[in-house]
């Protein structure tokens, strides 16, 4: 039986697609642990280099519906190995990128890809279990995410640190060159069941549900970018910390990524959106607490995993519930709650910037980030109550 033929598991197809999602989330965060190198090698400020962070995010949020609209009708396999080429090339140019103009292209190049991929690839992850596996499916995916977080951007930060920031880009075009031949060897070449019609899959914006949870991404999560976006200059001047007391950290959150994204679909039981206020709400106090903690070395690494678990815990949450919420629409649901995700990313470094270039300091990131996690909170509890009122009217 050749390779083209063979049926592979489920868990193997899944197991590569967490590959590709982990490349895809090394290179989306990992310049947040190599920023001030970026800035000194370019020339530009700390606040300028933030745009590397902005750029990708607003080019996943403007071109990932879009890219997916286009895709939507085709085979699944083909569009996801052309997303990973485009993937690879891109991070080849940003890898030898001679200024920080070239660089900034490279990075919102990556972007196109970034939505469509993982909208593609919750769907296919979906539908290879069934229906009652399919919270943890998403997650699971998604995990190569938290895993890049926990691996991907720690190490990439020290490699940075100790010999040039440009390799840690090489690297990343390997894994995508990885993931790329395991999708050609595992994944099965299919098509949706129904040939999408794009006029179906808008009407997914018709619900409430849709529409409240792309609100607490965007108005609510953002909290998270404002902190996360500038974490390693702030280890740097607050705590005091070197490359290897960054690479610690940045593990810290990643581990705590981890636990947060596979914990809280297990605990949210019948109940996503009930979970998600919680999760919410720890998030926020975590926030206020980082300007006790970060002048001390244990309590700052101590509480960045914990900021990890309850970033990273609202995301499967989040993008489960959207998808749930759109049944008609799933594939453009999963793009558009990406999209919301990367426009909470921009959203964030850019107040983030705007806090730091009006002098007000590091800390003063985390507690703006814990009041727009507020708003995250209030926007879950007018989506609970919408939701008792859809099922009590059923």
């Amino acid at each position: 039986m050749s390779l083209a033929s063979r049926q592979f598991k489920p868990a193997t197809v899944i197991a590569v697609l967490m590959i590709c999602a982990f490349a895809i989330g090394t290179t989306e965060y990992v310049v947040t642990g190599v920023l001030t190198h970026i800035a000194q090698d370019l020339g530009v400020t700390i606040a300028a280099a933030g745009l590397v962070v902005s750029m990708y995010a607003l080019g996943v949020a403007v071109f990932g519906p879009l890219m997916t609209t286009l895709s939507v009708k085709l085979p699944r396999k083909p569009m996801l190995l052309l997303f990973m080429l485009i993937f690879i090339i891109s991070n080849i140019i940003s890898a030898t990128a001679p200024n920080f103009t070239v660089l900034l292209i490279s990075r919102v190049t990556s972007a196109f890809i970034h939505g469509p991929f993982f909208a593609l690839a919750f769907v296919m992850a979906s539908e290879l279990v069934e229906p009652r596996k399919r919270v943890q499916a998403i997650a699971a995916v998604n995990g190569g995410l938290t895993i890049a977080i926990m691996i991907g951007v720690p190490f990439g930060a020290y490699l940075g640190s100790l010999i040039e920031w440009r390799l840690v880009f090489w690297l990343i075009a390997l894994l995508g060159i990885i993931g790329f031949i395991g999708l050609l060897i595992c994944a099965p070449n299919t098509k949706p069941e129904e040939t999408p019609r794009i006029k179906q899959e808008l009407s997914v914006f018709k619900h409430k549900q849709v529409l409240l949870t792309i609100a607490i991404i965007i108005f609510g999560y953002s909290g998270v970018f404002t902190a996360y976006t500038y974490i390693e200059p702030l280890l740097r001047s607050v705590t005091g910390f070197g490359g290897i007391g960054i690479m610690i950290s940045l593990f810290f959150f990643g581990m705590g990524s981890v636990i947060g994204n596979f914990s809280t679909p297990k605990l949210a039981g019948g109940n996503v959106t009930r979970t998600l206020i919680y999760v919410f709400a720890i998030l926020t106090v975590i926030l206020l607490l980082f300007p006790l903690a970060t002048p001390h070395a244990v309590a700052a690494v101590l509480v960045i995993g914990l900021f990890g678990a309850g970033a990273f815990g609202t995301t499967p949450l989040l993008q489960s519930k959207i998808v749930m919420a759109a049944a008609e629409g799933p594939t453009i649901a999963a793009a558009t709650s990406v999209s919301a995700f990367n426009l909470a990313n921009a959203g964030g470094a850019y107040i983030g910037g705007l806090v730091l270039d009006a002098g007000l300091g590091f800390t003063w990131l985390t507690v703006i980030g814990a009041g727009i996690s507020i708003i995250g909170i209030l926007l879950s509890a007018i989506s609970f109550r919408e939701g008792k009122k859809e099922t009590e009217a059923a």
